[in-house]
């Protein structure tokens, strides 16, 4: 259960981030254009990215099947993630999934070529390619002004049919993603803080088989 909730998390992560019944793109449009690409360009910009994070899952109804937070790490293609009781670990080349309860590690290579998901592909360009996209216009969130985007995928064989994105209008970055399932769930997950260019050691971003006694190795590489 927790390795398909991380699944889901890092679904929304990347993108399978980001339509309603309300409206429907056939184009994509310029406005929301200019919005993902500023979003990506600051990302770009950042030596490292510390963002926590809340994650939640509704039903069709809108009852709040669960809620959990976790934080991120990221540093050019590594990343570190702590979820749920897991930890995904990415050094850009490999990754290591830790299951904390069963005290297990999963170890992968990355294949960036396969489309595998990392969270940085959620700041990148994928949306030119994957989706088609349009602006909903601002909206007020608490104090914070936000612009919406509504993406569906191209691909209509995804497990889902559409994702709102909404972006801080002052920040240019991510605010909140919120995934439309077509069997009815809604999965979203919302920044709470984000700290960036902050020192971010290249050990963090490696398994310390030490910091782990006992723990199981499974190598799939």
């Amino acid at each position: 259960m927790k390795k398909a909730l991380v699944a889901s998390l890092l679904v929304l992560l990347q993108s399978s981030l980001l339509f309603a019944q309300t409206k429907t793109a056939s184009r994509n449009d310029p406005e929301a254009k200019k919005i993902l690409d500023a979003v990506s360009t600051k990302f770009k910009s950042f030596a490292t990215v510390q963002a926590a994070f809340t994650y939640k899952v509704e039903n069709a109804a809108g009852k709040v099947l669960s809620s959990k937070t976790g934080t991120i790490t990221m540093k050019g293609t590594k990343y570190r993630l702590n979820f749920s009781g897991q930890e995904i670990i990415c050094n850009g080349t490999t990754v290591w999934n830790v299951d904390k309860a069963a005290n297990e590690v999963t170890i992968n290579t990355l294949d960036a070529s396969s489309g595998m998901i990392t969270p940085q592909k959620l700041f990148s360009n994928f949306y030119d390619k994957d989706f088609l996209y349009v602006l909903n216009g601002d909206k007020k969130v608490g104090a914070k002004v936000v612009q919406e985007i509504q993406l569906t995928p191209v691909d209509k064989s995804k497990n889902f049919h559409t994702v709102f994105l909404q972006v801080d209008k002052v920040a240019k970055t991510m605010y909140s993603t919120r995934v439309l399932e077509n069997a009815g769930n809604r999965y979203s997950y919302t920044v709470n803080s984000m700290k960036t260019n902050l020192p971010a050691a290249d050990a963090l971003f490696a398994f310390d088989k030490a910091k782990y006694p006992g723990i199981n190795i499974e190598d799939l590489r």
